[in-house]
């Protein structure tokens, strides 16, 4: 298949080496690590044009372009990064990184522990999206980007913008939260909850030394992605894309696989354990939970965004129910308050939280629009 003329192309992942050690939220501290991550676009001679990507609990630094020619699926956000595009690499150096504690190449659970010599599993410490952006902040050092044009994350991403935000003011100039939340509601909690205990129940887990076992803990991994994936589809989207549709045309009065929404969700549920750790998956949700930015605040949402002095623009999505758009109002709310500049925009869309990774007209062309006017604050 031929790549597409509005891609960025054929794209190499490069890993950054930590030697420092990195005391984390929870107390316990990582010796040496490791940062994975992927760039687009050039950077400009005084480095003021770089864009940070923030991925979201599935995601990784592979956001845009292909691995290799034969590759049939770009990265994760093809449809906002390119020449061209709303965050357009003719314009900006758009940098990607995988965060510390997942699986596709920073460090992780299934890192080796210099400490041990073994791999982490298990006991790769819990971390938090206040950990990530430290770890982020400590990269940008290392690329020499002392302020990132923007900020840009969806989801969890959303979350890691504004810890940004509040935690390194002076760092970045405009913060883009899409599909994010303040903090998790109780029934958000839950479903990440329902999803772990499918992996901890599963036999094969073997309390998270599945790897040495020689075992992969698929079901639970498997039904945890499942679970996971009916949150980010909307009713509607559902219905539209499946209905009450049967894969043989008839009921067969049996458990196995019958109607077209079951098959696809299987399917999601099977590729994705072919492609992502479940020690990963139970950190990653744990992050989730624990975000909270205004708890190093009283509580107080509106004091922690008076930190911030980068231009913000939150976007929604009407049929988004995980992080609604009421979510995304409290953000609004709160940096209005706290007298920050901010945009909003509400996107009318029926695919649910999925949307924010969609090429849908309206969203892109706001998105497009607003990256206009950080590429204008850009110097000369």
């Amino acid at each position: 298949m031929p790549i597409p003329d509005d891609s960025v192309g054929l794209v190499e992942s490069q890993t950054l080496h930590f030697d420092q050690p990195l005391t984390l939220a929870c107390g316990k501290t990582i010796p040496k690590w490791d940062i994975t991550y992927e760039t687009y676009g050039e950077l400009n001679a005084d480095h003021s044009n770089a864009v940070l990507i923030c991925h979201a609990l599935s995601g990784d630094h592979h956001a845009a372009g292909y691995h290799n020619e034969d590759d049939k699926k770009p990265g994760w956000w093809e449809n906002a990064i390119g020449p061209g595009k709303p965050i357009d690499t003719n314009q900006f150096f758009v940098v990607a990184l995988n965060n510390i504690g997942h699986c596709k190449g920073s460090t992780g659970p299934a890192s080796i522990n210099p400490e041990t010599g073994k791999m982490y599993g298990p006991d790769f410490p819990i971390v938090t999206v206040t950990d990530w952006v430290k770890t982020q902040r400590l990269f940008s050092d290392k690329l020499e980007i002392q302020t990132w044009a923007a900020i840009i994350g969806g989801s969890l991403g959303g979350m890691q913008v504004m810890q940004w935000a509040i935690d390194y003011p002076n760092d970045l100039k405009h913060a883009i939260i899409i599909a994010a939340a303040p903090k998790l509601s109780a029934q958000n909690i839950g479903f990440n909850e329902v999803s772990r205990q499918a992996i901890l129940s599963d036999p094969d887990f073997h309390e998270g030394h599945y790897i040495e076992k020689g075992t992969v803990p698929k079901r639970g991994l498997m039904l945890a992605r499942m679970l996971g994936h009916i949150t980010y589809l909307s009713d509607d989207a559902m219905r539209k894309k499946f209905g009450r549709e049967l894969r043989s045309g008839k009921i067969n009065y049996g458990f196995d696989v019958e109607f077209q929404v079951e098959s696809y969700l299987r399917y999601q549920g099977t590729s994705f354990v072919d492609r992502f750790d479940a020690n990963t998956y139970l950190l990653m949700t744990k992050a989730l939970d624990y975000f909270d930015p205004a708890q190093a605040f009283d509580g107080d949402l509106v004091k922690a965004f008076k930190q911030i002095k980068a231009q913000c623009f939150v976007v929604s999505f009407t049929s988004d129910w995980r992080f609604a758009p009421e979510r995304s109002q409290e953000i609004v709310h709160a940096l209005v308050e706290a007298d920050k500049v901010v945009s909003y925009a509400e996107i009318e869309a029926h695919q649910g939280h999925d949307a924010f990774l969609l090429p849908l007209p309206d969203y892109m062309n706001l998105f497009y629009a607003y990256m206009s006017r950080v590429a204008k604050d850009i110097p000369a």
